[in-house]
């Protein structure tokens, strides 16, 4: 073998470890962009949608993605040129930081939703709320008081009704009178 050649041979191997520090280095950070644990699972809040609103916060991936796209790149580009002797465990870890992403993502899209539907439930419940009665002594649950409610509405209903027809008839009367 020539100089040439085992120049070249040499430079293909630091080539390839300088590619395998590439992915590791893009892994490492992006890895470092992912949220916290503490972040997502201890969240101070006044109430429920305070809470989901941090922890929508707390699910923030920042530049994760840009970085896998990174190692993922630099990965390809090694495994293509066979300058990888063995890169089992940068595709497993690739693999890892993807799907760590990806359920990052859905949970915050979940949250999501959850923040736009919880003040719509909330509102929903105070409407029912305010029907409610409150005298707790009365031990009837929620379909007696509906079912009173009802039937005091009809019994209203009826009086006013009788009320109507009672001046009808004063009125007719009065004018027959006249």
């Amino acid at each position: 073998m020539n100089q040439s050649t085992l120049d070249e041979d040499e430079l293909f191997g630091e080539a390839a470890s300088e590619v395998r520090e590439d992915v590791e280095t893009s892994l490492e950070r992006a890895g470092d962009a992912l949220p916290d644990t503490d972040d997502i699972w201890n969240v101070e809040a006044d109430n429920t949608l305070g809470a989901l609103n941090a922890l929508r916060s707390a699910l923030d991936t920042g530049d994760a993605a840009d970085h896998l796209r990174d190692a993922k790149k630099w990965y390809t580009m090694g495994e293509r040129a066979d300058a990888f002797e063995d890169a089992d465990d940068l595709a497993t870890e690739i693999e890892r930081v993807e799907e760590t992403i990806a359920d990052i993502e859905d949970a915050k899209e979940q949250v999501g939703d959850l923040t736009s539907t919880i003040p719509g439930l909330k509102n929903t419940l105070e409407g029912l709320g305010t029907e409610e009665n409150t005298d707790d002594s009365a031990g009837d649950d929620a379909g007696d008081e509906t079912e009173g409610t009802d039937a005091e509405s009809e019994h209203a209903e009826a009086d006013e009704s009788e009320e109507r027809d009672d001046h009808a008839e004063d009125a007719e009367e009065a004018e027959a009178a006249d």
